[in-house]
């Protein structure tokens, strides 16, 4: 007798990062494909040369996709069906045979500042005391700290959510600069610090921070058709804006790019910060904003604006 195979359920193997948000991240996705799509999931853990590499500063590494490479490997090579990532560690363009399936689930977009009691005050963008030591492993953060708040000490932050919070409660910190989407996903406990969310305005976040990038192989259309109930519009659209403008530099993390995207109907508006420095230290913010109904003239707006006003 042949098998009817109708009534097969698609499994799935999902690759992910070890750690607590990755593992949340790809359940929420494992969870959308069981219901919506009656599949059944397997996560797979893969180890990422970011995670290996837990003290070394982002900007010394000098790799491009630290926390991706391996994951897309093993996309590549059949042993995962499809990657679930932290869109913001996503390079712009794609390896051969590669592609972005769909882009959603987007949380909380801005920076979180963690801030222990005794180092609060009640003003600033920054609302920490003078000659603060702040924790982030980020060069965007950090020449933001350096342009809000001069005095302020920034020291390198690595480990995932859970470790960098801990480094803070253990006092090696006077505060930490987080996204706020990983707080959100986690559901810290953050009770024994002062939280104080940033105005994305005037803080601005990494390009697609807090969406999350669905990657499959480009050939396997059956998966792309699976995900693509999956894809949010609008968050598609913001990356578009935010990864678009990102992509004009041919550049990762070691980029001091803030961006935030806000769309109206027809109407886009792109807001864009690029740090500035001389022998190792930030000398200012280069800030544009562009409105517009084409979302591609939107970001080579912006991008041509900023080099105007930038020496890189």
């Amino acid at each position: 007798m042949v098998k009817d195979r109708s009534t097969e359920k698609r499994r799935i193997v999902i690759g992910t990062r070890g750690s607590d948000l990755a593992l949340v991240q790809s359940r929420q996705v494992a969870s959308a494909l069981e219901q919506d799509q009656g599949c059944v999931t397997k996560i797979q853990i893969i180890s990422t040369t970011g995670d290996r590499l837990k003290q070394r500063p982002f900007n010394k590494i000098g790799q491009k996709g630290l926390f991706t490479k391996e994951l897309e490997e093993a996309l590549l090579a059949g042993e995962i069906d499809l990657a679930v990532h932290s869109l913001k560690d996503l390079m712009t363009a794609q390896p051969p045979g590669l592609k972005l399936g769909a882009v959603g689930f987007r949380a909380d977009r801005r920076d979180l500042l963690l801030i222990s009691p005794g180092a609060h005050v009640e003003d600033g963008v920054l609302p920490v005391k003078q000659g603060a030591v702040i924790g982030t492993g980020s060069v965007r953060r950090e020449c933001q700290i350096a342009h809000h708040h001069p005095t302020a000490i920034v020291k390198n932050l690595r480990g995932n959510v859970v470790t960098r919070v801990n480094k803070l409660r253990d006092g090696q910190f006077d505060a930490i600069v987080i996204a706020a989407a990983g707080v959100e996903r986690l559901q810290l406990d953050l009770s024994d610090f002062v939280p104080v969310f940033l105005d994305p305005e005037q803080f601005l976040p990494a390009p697609g921070q807090g969406i999350l990038g669905l990657q499959i192989r480009s050939d396997d259309q059956s998966m792309d058709e699976l995900i693509a109930p999956l894809n949010s519009a609008e968050a598609a659209l913001e990356a578009d804006l935010e990864r678009g403008l990102l992509s004009r530099f041919d550049a990762g993390c070691s980029l001091p790019l803030g961006v935030h995207s806000q769309v109206n109907g027809e109407t886009m508006r792109l807001h864009a910060v690029l740090g500035q420095g001389k022998a190792g230290r930030w000398t200012g913010l280069s800030r544009v904003e562009v409105e517009g109904d084409d979302a591609e003239e939107v970001v080579n707006q912006a991008y041509s604006r900023l080099i105007e006003k930038t020496t890189l």
